[in-house]
């Protein structure tokens, strides 16, 4: 762990992070998106909101953490940090999914558009990260 930062050094930061997967290793870039979140949030020292806006091909973090604890940890750990998932219904739809095939999903975290959804979250004043 690092040394947190001085006192005030970050005022608090409004991110969305757009997860639309990691061709060709999906799993390794999941891995590496949780880790930079986590990561994010250390070193602001909590001064952070963050959204995961998934669609496409990121939905299939919820899918493979059905299945990989170590993915379902991670998701685990960063809602217990606060941060928010959000699933794209034309994702659902065109992938012929439902909220209860996926990892710990339920109907609020569903957006009707992932790239709508970033828009929106960027016209409230969030800042965009696609890692």
């Amino acid at each position: 762990m690092t040394a947190p930062p001085p006192a005030g050094y970050y005022a608090l930061q409004k991110v969305v992070y757009q997860n639309d997967g990691g061709y060709p290793d999906d799993h390794t870039y999941f891995e590496h998106l949780l880790r930079s979140i986590e990561a994010h949030i250390e070193a602001t020292g909590g001064h952070v909101e963050i959204r995961v806006v998934n669609f496409a091909a990121g939905v299939k973090l919820f899918r493979m953490a059905k299945t990989d604890t170590a993915l379902a940890d991670g998701i685990d750990r960063l809602r217990a940090k606060g941060v928010r998932f959000l699933i794209c219904r034309n994702t659902l739809k065109g992938m012929g999914l439902r909220p209860q095939d996926l990892y710990k999903v339920e109907g609020t975290d569903i957006v009707p558009s992932g790239v709508a959804e970033i828009a929106r979250l960027q016209g409230l004043g969030y800042v965009y990260l696609h890692p």
